[in-house]
């Protein structure tokens, strides 16, 4: 499976920005990570097929969306309130694993990421 993101860009804090992650193919549930400069990947939130379930890191709890549109072989990240700690690379993922993860290594497939740059 391909993954192709998009959206990112240069906004200030508590502006708003819409992330888009087109499939090539059917997947079973995708995720979003991020990479800050000198940090490692981490975990931004991930839905099932379908969207009956969710996780979200908490340090996005309350300010970002992530769903589905299935036809479309299409996720997305709504991020509101953004802050200038969320500035990263975002990388959206795809796994053929039954169970929802938060884990890194549980996804094979990868996008090529989108920068996310926020301005105090």
């Amino acid at each position: 499976v391909q993954l192709q993101a998009s959206g990112g860009g240069l906004v200030q804090a508590g502006d708003s920005l819409r992330l888009s992650c087109a499939a090539s193919g059917r997947t079973i549930n995708m995720a979003w990570f991020r990479q800050a400069p000198g940090k490692e990947r981490e975990f931004v939130a991930a839905i099932s097929s379908g969207g009956r379930t969710i996780f979200y890191s908490d340090s996005v709890q309350g300010r970002f969306t992530m769903t589905t549109d299935n036809p479309k072989n299409t996720v997305y990240l709504q991020m509101n309130s953004l802050k200038p700690e969320d500035t990263a690379i975002y990388y959206c993922a795809a796994s053929t694993k039954v169970l929802l993860s938060r884990m890194v290594d549980d996804f094979e497939s990868w996008g090529q990421g989108t920068l996310v740059t926020v301005s105090s």
